[in-house]
């Protein structure tokens, strides 16, 4: 099968390669790019392993050809953390409030949070779990993905506000 030229902003970089037109987004973020942080889960879009954020939504790279993410801006756990290299509010949560657990599922947790709270900076615990409610734990369960998740959005407010 013929290849096909692709170009995507993947955290903020530019990126360009050839993959099959059946190529899946999370292959060539893992394959091409070396970027192992999204997860291979199930493969079928339940699990949520594999969340990273395209164009400003939470999608399954499971279940997006990299064609169709051709031209887009696509942001991975990789380019969660703060420019300067440490980690964001979230990523701090979730390791102070013991959100990772085995961490196969928490760079889509994670990534899925980011977008959450852009979309609602101080959502309810009710409205974290319908957030997050596309993405399985298979460990131990939520509550402390969930305590994370509202811990962040208090940090982020709390820094906002400081700033105004």
């Amino acid at each position: 099968m013929a290849k096909m030229h692709v170009k995507l902003n993947v955290n903020g970089t530019e990126v360009e390669g050839l993959a099959e037109p059946r190529t899946l987004l999370i292959h060539f973020l893992r394959e091409q790019l070396s970027l192992t942080g999204p997860h291979i889960g199930c493969e079928t879009s339940h699990c949520g392993a594999c969340t990273v954020d395209l164009n400003g939504k939470s999608v399954k790279s499971c279940t997006v050809f990299v064609a169709q993410a051709n031209g887009a801006d696509v942001t991975t756990i990789e380019g969660v953390a703060n420019a300067d290299g440490t980690l964001h509010a979230l990523q701090e949560a979730f390791r102070e409030h013991h959100g990772l657990q085995c961490g196969f599922c928490t760079p889509g947790m994670i990534t899925r949070a980011y977008r959450l709270l852009q979309e609602n900076p101080d959502p309810s615990e009710t409205e974290i779990r319908y957030g997050i409610s596309g993405n399985l734990c298979r460990c131990t369960g939520y509550q402390n993905i969930v305590k994370a998740i509202r811990a962040a959005a208090d940090e982020l407010n709390a820094t906002r506000e400081a700033a105004q």
